[in-house]
């Protein structure tokens, strides 16, 4: 595959500045819902539903909007949670990819998560059957801020 090809993969390898990207950590019943990406980089890898903000949008609708279209969940943004930052070089020290992740803590409202293109595996779980997979780095801690950002709907 060429680094011009159609694949969104590529076409954010080597970036000239950061992708911002937003997430959302949907909490249901105490459980926090994870995805385990279903494209590179870090195919199979759980983390939470999410991706690239568009021109125009909002932190909060774009993870809303990424949440719908790669699960199918209908959720309602609570909190705004720290943001990460996610780069990886390559051998020679190059950065390959950069993204800045905006996640926010978010309540449950419809839909029940169906996997697809973007989700291989989708999963409920509590902080403690999180650190049993294998995630992103970060997301343990943002896991608790969302937990703790919606208090006593635990």
């Amino acid at each position: 595959m060429s680094a011009d090809s159609e694949d969104p993969a590529w076409r954010r390898r080597y970036p000239l500045r950061p992708f911002i990207a937003a997430s959302a950590a949907v909490v249901r019943d105490g459980r926090v819902l994870l995805a385990a990406r279903g494209q590179a980089p870090m195919r199979g890898i759980y983390t939470l539903p999410g991706g690239q903000v568009e021109v125009g949008e909002t932190l909060a609708e774009a993870a809303l909007r990424e949440l719908h279209e790669e699960v199918g969940v209908v959720a309602e943004v609570v909190a705004n949670l720290d943001p990460l930052e996610v780069i990886e070089r390559d051998g020679d020290g190059a950065v390959m990819f950069h993204f800045v992740i905006h996640p926010h803590a978010a309540r449950w409202r419809s839909g029940e998560p169906t996997t697809g293109p973007e989700a291989l595996d989708l999963r409920w779980v509590t902080p403690d059957e999180a650190r049993d997979l294998p995630t992103t780095k970060g997301l343990h801690g943002v896991i608790a801020q969302a937990l703790a950002a919606m208090g006593d709907e635990r």
